[in-house]
């Protein structure tokens, strides 16, 4: 069990630094006007099930047929994740002004902790409608592997000795993550940068078309 935790580690330190490079691509792409001159495939979202706020389950088919925009928190977090909630709560408002048909989801890195109540006690504090921006959850290695090698970013947990510099038990990304219709990844954003975020509501506007 330990040496499958260590492969996973390795694995995910990997997809993060694939990603990292993958993010440099994209940022070339882009155009004079913040946007991209046009949106990279960069891979795709594999099928996943998971479990909603609600209490549902949830999966990648639910996210047919429209844009959608990822981002990675957990609940007990008090370093980035609210301040990426913050930015998805104002990115929620930006979507209903301007009548953009996209879903928004929030993935827990810490499913032993964030339960679908606590999930959804979660989303009340941000004013989250539950037509739009939607709270997932589910079994920790699948989590972490949809992160990984889905959505190719880094997650890790550190142990409660490595955490005396202040930081969180749960490191992960900040990036906002763009899925277009079909399921693929098209672009990442810093989530706590509001520049970032206004280039993500230009691109997400040219998907949702």
């Amino acid at each position: 069990m330990e040496e499958d935790r260590s492969a996973r580690r390795v694995w995910v330190a990997l997809a993060g630094f694939i990603a990292a490079i993958l993010v440099l691509g994209v940022v070339s792409q882009m155009g004079d006007d913040g946007g991209y001159d046009e949106l990279p495939i960069v891979a795709e979202v594999p099928q996943f099930s998971l479990i909603r706020s609600d209490g549902t389950t949830v999966t990648r088919a639910d996210f047919d047929g429209r844009p959608w925009v990822a981002d990675f928190i957990f609940t007990t977090c008090a370093g980035v994740c609210p301040i990426l909630s913050t930015r998805m709560g104002e990115l929620q408002a930006t979507l209903a002004a301007r009548e953009l048909d996209a879903r928004l989801v929030s993935i827990s890195v810490d499913p032993t902790r964030d339960t679908p109540d606590a999930l959804r006690r979660y989303a009340e504090r941000y004013s989250a409608d539950g037509d739009r921006w939607w709270f997932l959850t589910g079994e920790r290695d699948a989590l972490y592997d949809l992160i990984g090698k889905g959505f190719l970013l880094s997650v890790a947990e550190r142990t409660p000795g490595a955490v005396d510099d202040g930081g969180e038990l749960i490191t992960h990304s900040d990036r906002f993550v763009l899925v277009d219709r079909e399921g693929r990844i098209r672009g990442y954003y810093h989530g706590t940068d509001p520049e970032a975020v206004d280039r993500l509501v230009t691109d997400l506007a040219r998907l949702a078309d």
